[in-house]
């Protein structure tokens, strides 16, 4: 039996929920981008969770959300690059040290 669809919603409510607070509340670099891919994961849930629900067969809401995941495991790994050419320049991975990306 499989649960209902707001059991998905509810779960995907909460996790964008602690993300945006995540992202609102953040001073440190890292844990701001952990809380950007709780979003994004939220957005994940979702729709897989639609698609599962609209068309049970197809596999299209599946291969999307692997596309999703790929995308931010690439938008990941940037982000770290950029966090460490900014924490050796600062010595900080604060957001308050921050204020300028300028080479």
């Amino acid at each position: 039996m499989t649960p209902p669809l707001t059991a998905f919603l509810i779960t995907a409510g909460l996790l964008l929920a602690i993300g945006v607070f995540g992202v609102l509340t953040s001073r440190n670099l890292i844990r701001l981008l952990m809380a950007l891919e709780v979003v994004l994961n939220a957005v994940t849930v979702n729709y897989v969770a639609f698609a599962a629900f609209v068309d049970p067969g197809a596999l299209q809401g599946h291969s999307v959300a692997i596309f999703i995941i790929t995308v931010i495991a690439a938008e990941t790994g940037l982000a770290i690059a950029i966090l460490l050419a900014l924490f050796r320049r600062t010595r900080s991975a604060s957001t308050d040290t921050t204020t300028t990306l300028k080479g």
